[in-house]
């Protein structure tokens, strides 16, 4: 087992957002969480708790506007936090896999912490928006997660029809996937892959 502090912040400021995030991959699950985007906070606050993270999110946007830029740019700070917490990836996992039921819905996550950053997005919502919330905005938020992080994220919703069921079984999926493929193995040494790097 690592010793090591999987931990990370960080602060972003442009002329749209200003956002300081913290992650502890290895937490309880506890939030403090005030995006201005109150569906964000809901899904966020799940991601922390089935994932185990410990997770702060403080961003300012122009959610005058609308939640795009905010959404957008909390998913580029979560990856990067990702990324540095897990420093070399000495001893993980790497590889992580979810299937989360919510009542009618389905849905699936599949990483790899490959340092190939890509998302295959497999969901189509019947409702645009939830709440005030875009639903289109789930997609931006993964894909700026995914390469920011450097991951392969697979999501695909095998079914459902309520497009909140749809979407809170993703970040359900996405937290245990992640959960999975960061956890220390100790059978792994060194970086699990046969190029010796990541």
């Amino acid at each position: 087992m690592t010793e090591e502090k999987r931990n990370a912040s960080i602060e972003r400021n442009t002329g749209e957002t200003q956002i300081k995030l913290a992650l502890d991959i290895d937490g309880e699950g506890t939030t403090t969480l005030d995006t201005g985007v109150p569906f964000m906070n809901h899904m966020l606050d799940l991601f922390a708790k089935h994932g185990q993270f410990n997770l702060s999110v403080q961003a300012n946007g122009d959610t005058d506007v609308d939640d795009h830029h905010t959404t957008e740019d909390i998913g580029i700070c979560l990856g990067q936090v990702v990324k540095e917490a897990l420093g070399t990836k000495k001893g993980i996992k790497r590889y992580g896999n979810a299937f989360i039921p919510m009542d009618e819905t389905l849905a699936q996550v599949v990483v790899d912490l490959s340092n190939r950053p890509h998302l295959e997005f497999r969901a189509e919502f019947p409702s645009q928006k939830v709440g005030t919330f875009d639903t289109e905005l789930v997609h931006e938020f993964l894909w700026k997660f995914a390469l920011e992080a450097r991951m392969n994220l697979h999501v695909i919703v095998h079914y459902g029809h309520n497009t909140h069921h749809m979407i809170e079984a993703v970040f359900k999926a996405l937290a245990r996937a992640l959960d999975d493929a960061t956890m220390i193995d100790p059978r792994v040494k060194g970086v699990p892959s046969s190029k010796g790097m990541l």
